[in-house]
């Protein structure tokens, strides 16, 4: 059960994980499953595709496909609703980190 409580927990800090850097520069799901990997999030393509998919349908991040050595990549950037989204998130976090070091 805990482990269940987690992963839904975490699912929405990889959600976060993923605007922040979308905002950065756009990225593609090799890239962040290995940046979310750094973070000690272990997560598989076969996880993080359906996030992004959800994601680009809520309107918080746009594709763009783009051929890279004759494969298509779909690279994700952040839409200005996926900012606000982020900065609400951030301020939010802020908040709670600071309540539970307290």
């Amino acid at each position: 059960m805990t482990d269940k409580v987690l992963r839904k927990l975490f699912l929405g800090f990889i959600q976060i994980h993923i605007l922040h850097h979308a905002k950065e520069h756009p990225v593609y799901g090799a890239w962040m499953v290995e940046e979310l990997r750094e973070h000690c999030y272990d997560i598989s393509a076969g996880t993080l595709y359906p996030i992004l998919h959800s994601m680009e349908k809520d309107g918080l991040l746009v594709k763009e496909d783009r051929n890279v050595e004759g494969k298509i990549r779909k690279y994700y950037t952040t839409t200005e609703t996926g900012e606000t989204v982020l900065n609400e998130a951030r301020n939010r976090a802020y908040e709670l980190f600071k309540e539970i070091n307290e």
